[in-house]
């Protein structure tokens, strides 16, 4: 089969054509290979495949995939990273990148502002093992300073924060990390593949829920784990296939074609999510607006610096509280109720009684997850279109 990347392309055209492997039959889009398994001419290939597999050999579809492998060298070069592994689900990247370098007696810190199964994974399935965690206000440096110590093994946060939207400082938090040994893993998903440089800013470790921007569509949920090679086959690989975590060669498809699209998706939603952002900042049943593109954010300069975006994902706070949020909620007309973001149709989520649900009352309060907050995923409809339907929703509230 034939691969094709060049690292003179632009990410748009890397994001057409990386890492395409083409059939005996030239196929323009990329073949599904729905196998579990693949065949041995002989008994000694297969003994010496199973010893040491080459760039294009695959064994089992839980180690490996033609579909799969073409998803994870086209993510890879997008981001800039070395290798990729494709997973199941976005928490499937988030506890295989985590549990596959971590042992009893570890230490990890982390950034307080997490999604609700970031949390599980760190305070109840680590600790359970002997992983020591420590929770800090991401955006202070400080307690980033005082927490790390020489066995501190893996510093972890969300690049931009769920629900709240606060802006971690990369380059900043991976010095710190990296004076005491710590490999940096960062959640990119709200900072979107298309302007994430998280890479270049100095994270070890990248990872994305495909489910959200790649795939874009609510098809499937997928997940990757970026890094080096020797991270990716070294460390992730063994772990995630003998656990049984890999994306499957379908998903992988739709994620390719998702891909595709991504770029031209994205930055129309980031403007969009701009435009309805500065449309409500001063409206009057507002307490709070909060996305990174607008110049009022805490850190809109943080934001501008590092991905050059606000996102596609603002957050409002209803002064009514929870009730005056779901009266919104429910008068959205356009805007649907769901809890995935990235979406080409914009959705609505109310955190403090879904995604973020189990977190106790004093955790939400501390990280600003109010009984009023709604988080806007804004889609691909027209901006004037969502801009009037939110403004309606906000007459009911």
């Amino acid at each position: 089969m034939e691969s094709r990347m060049s690292k003179d392309w632009n990410k748009r055209t890397t994001l057409v054509h990386g890492g395409i492997r083409r059939s005996q039959y030239n196929e323009v889009s990329e073949a599904i290979f729905l196998t579990q398994g693949f065949v041995y001419d002989s008994a000694e290939q297969a003994e010496a495949r199973f010893l040491k597999a080459g760039p294009d050999e695959f064994i089992y579809a839980r180690y490996g995939n033609p579909t799969v492998a073409m998803f994870e060298d086209r993510i890879a070069a997008m981001e800039g990273a070395e290798d990729a592994f494709a997973t199941a689900s976005g928490m499937a990247a988030v506890s295989g990148a985590l549990t596959a370098m971590l042992r009893a007696g570890d230490h990890v810190v982390a950034a307080r502002a997490l999604f609700g199964s970031c949390l599980y994974i760190l305070e109840e399935i680590l600790t359970r093992y002997g992983v020591e965690v420590t929770l800090v206000d991401g955006t202070d440096l400080d307690q980033w300073r005082a927490a790390m110590r020489p066995g501190t093994r893996v510093a972890f946060f969300e690049s931009i924060s769920n629900p709240t939207l606060e802006v971690i400082d990369i380059a900043a938090v991976a010095e710190i990390a990296h004076a005491v040994g710590a490999t940096v893993v960062v959640d990119n998903v709200f900072s979107t593949p298309v302007f994430s440089r998280a890479m270049q800013q100095g994270a070890d470790v990248v990872i994305y829920s495909a489910t959200k921007h790649i795939d874009g569509q609510g098809r499937a949920l997928g997940g990757v784990i970026l890094g080096s090679c020797d991270y990716i086959r070294g460390t992730v690989e063994p772990y995630m296939k003998h656990t049984g975590g890999a994306m499957s060669p379908f998903t992988a498809w739709i994620m390719l074609k998702g891909l595709e699209t991504m770029d031209l998706r994205v930055r129309a939603q980031a403007q969009t999510a701009l435009t309805v952002a500065e449309a409500l900042q001063d409206h009057p049943k507002l307490a709070r607006v909060i996305y990174p593109g607008l110049p009022g954010h805490a850190q809109h300069a943080l934001a501008m610096e590092q991905t050059d975006s606000g996102g596609t994902v603002i957050a409002l706070d209803l002064k009514g509280g929870q009730e005056a949020a779901f009266r919104f909620l429910n008068a959205l007309q356009i805007v649907i109720i769901s809890n995935n973001l990235g979406d080409a149709k914009s959705i609505a989520t109310h955190p403090a009684t879904t995604t973020h649900q189990r977190l106790p009352a004093a955790q939400k309060q501390h990280l600003g997850i109010t009984p009023g907050l709604v988080r806007l995923s804004l889609g691909l409809e027209d901006a004037r279109d969502l801009v009037a339907d939110i403004l309606a929703a906000l007459d009911q509230a």
